[in-house]
């Protein structure tokens, strides 16, 4: 693993992060987790941060930054997002200034930026992971005193679904480029197979984790099945047109938001759709009316809600099956961060995972993979030239690269990417194409576990916390099944079970795996190359299919 080139700093004392959380951002009261997260930051480490939405994330970069000489670099998903985050700064007493380099501000805009920042008028900068896909802005960057490398929203980096965006998996490549500043990766959920992505992409180093309680005990959890689309739409719209607002409602699709926001509309309610298909300017416009509560429901695929600031949403309902429990808690995490009660509401059809299944297919093109290797070397060249040399787009290109590089194919570098010498390319593409098809299991191992929620008997909060490795000893009370009486208590006695979450494990077929959760009679494992599997625990005891380590 690569060293880091910037030197760590001594950490500040717990007194002085206080002082300068309270004098300049009017932060008097913060938990201890944010405190150790915060002086781990500003000493220099690199840090992992999982705590649900609503559990003080921002603070932890915002403060570190303060403490550390330097720019600090924030990488965040969505433009409207960015401009939330500016916005709290701006309102803090005396924190420091920052700028945003998107593509919703004009030229004139970006230039005064890069003036501010250059001179030290500005010391935060936000922009988005294609921003820095870009490799004058990262050479630009790189020309300052880069501080702190903040990745917000840092599950992105190990999200493989229909809406994946391969620039978060360059960041570590960045983060070599940029002098290689300490990292902090932020996100709301993230099971330990993706925290393990997370850190391995991003090339973390003398890492501090800092994982919270990811329950939200308020949220009201219910499935709600059907047996044909007409009666599920039909019940979608009951639902969320009688629930106390305001609210969210995901869908899979563009076309199905706008009609969902349509027949809202028609039965009273202020509804818009948001997808990434609408121009930035409605985008930003419905995002304004949703935080200022112009708005009853908002109807949206996964493009809407990272990061939103606003306490008072009184249900999140799926009228679709997410790609995985991983994104479904992230869009339920929305919900209730008030601690009133609120609803979480799936309308399940076991039709639906086919739509699941088919985006989950990356249909690799061997051609593409020929084409961009022969416009490669074994010396570096930059993700831009190769872009414009196959004419392949520059997202393209990062996907396929990563795959090279995944593969041992290709190696990047503080310079580009360049081929390993000697590369047999038949070997390089078929190397690369089993790897996609490895992914490809995995996302529909993370479909299944959706299945699994949607179908089961136990209590819901249980099955969903269990997946992130925290125990709930108890049902919780606030879901269906507890309320039907169907719901039983889940005990265990560790002393009984051989493994334990998060242990590493190995199986004679699938390879090395991770624990992520044990139940009474049964445990889940992430296998590297398989995804997730669901073994007895009677026959992996009987059988010695797992050995620790």
């Amino acid at each position: 693993m690569p060293r880091r080139s910037t030197p760590a700093s001594s950490a500040p004392d717990r007194a002085e992060v206080e002082r300068v959380a309270a004098e300049r951002f009017g932060l008097e009261h913060l938990r201890p987790a944010q405190l150790d997260a915060i002086e781990a930051a500003a000493g220099g480490r690199d840090v992992l941060v999982v705590w649900a939405t609503g559990s003080g994330k921002s603070a932890v970069y915002q403060v570190a930054a303060a403490l550390r000489p330097g720019v600090t670099v924030v990488v965040s998903p969505l433009i409207a997002l960015q401009e939330d985050q500016l916005a709290g700064l701006e309102h803090a007493p005396d924190a420091p200034k920052a700028v945003a380099l998107n593509s919703g501000r004009g030229e004139k805009a970006r230039d005064e930026a890069w003036r501010r920042l250059r001179e030290g008028e500005a010391t935060y900068v936000l922009l988005a992971p294609e921003q820095l896909a870009n490799d004058e802005v990262v050479a630009e960057l790189a020309k300052l005193d880069v501080a702190l490398l903040a990745v917000d929203e840092a599950h992105c980096i190990a999200s493989w679904g229909h809406d994946f965006r391969p620039d978060y998996l360059g960041l570590g490549e960045v983060a070599e480029r940029l002098g290689r500043p300490p990292i902090l990766a932020l996100t709301a959920t993230a099971s330990t197979p993706v925290r393990e992505e997370i850190a391995t992409r991003l090339g973390l180093q003398d890492l501090s984790v800092h994982i919270g309680d990811v329950d939200r005990p308020s949220i009201r959890l219910g499935v709600r099945r059907h047996g044909d689309d007409r009666e599920k739409r039909a019940a979608v719209v009951d639902e969320v047109a009688s629930l106390p607002v305001p609210g969210l409602l995901y869908t899979s699709t563009r076309r199905s938001a706008e009609q969902y926001a349509d027949d809202l509309i028609e039965r009273g309610r202020r509804a818009r759709a948001y997808h990434a298909g609408l121009p930035a300017k409605e985008r930003a416009e419905v995002h304004r009316q949703f935080l200022c509560d112009e708005l009853d429901v908002v109807v949206a695929t996964s493009a809407f809600g990272m990061g939103i600031d606003k306490e008072n949403v009184r249900f999140v309902i799926h009228a679709d099956v997410p790609e995985s429990i991983d994104a479904y808690f992230q869009e339920l995490g929305r919900a209730g961060r008030d601690g009133e009660d609120a609803h979480g509401t799936l309308h399940y059809r076991a039709e639906d995972l086919a739509l699941r299944r088919y985006f989950a297919t990356k249909n690799p093109d061997a051609g593409e993979l020929r084409t961009l290797m022969s416009a490669m070397s074994t010396r570096a060249r930059l993700k831009s030239a190769l872009a414009k040399e196959t004419g392949l787009s520059p997202r393209r290109v990062t996907g396929l690269l990563t795959l090279l590089v995944d593969t041992g194919s290709a190696r990047a570098s503080k310079s580009g990417v360049s081929l390993r010498r000697g590369l047999d390319e038949r070997a390089a593409v078929k190397a690369a194409l089993e790897r996609v098809e490895e992914r490809e299991r995995i996302e529909r191992s993370r479909i299944e576990t959706m299945r699994e929620y949607a179908e089961t008997r136990r209590c819901r909060r249980q099955v969903l916390l269990g997946y992130f490795g925290q125990d709930l000893d108890e049902p919780c009370g606030n879901c269906d099944t507890c309320e039907s009486g169907a719901a039983t208590a889940v005990r265990r006695d560790a002393a009984s079970t051989p493994f334990g979450i998060d242990e590493k494990v190995s199986h004679r077929e699938w390879g090395a795996g991770t624990v992520v959760s044990i139940d009474d009679d049964r445990m889940r494992v992430f296998f590297e190359s398989e995804g997730y599997k669901v073994l007895s625990l009677e026959i992996v005891e009987r059988e010695e299919l797992l050995k620790a380590g």
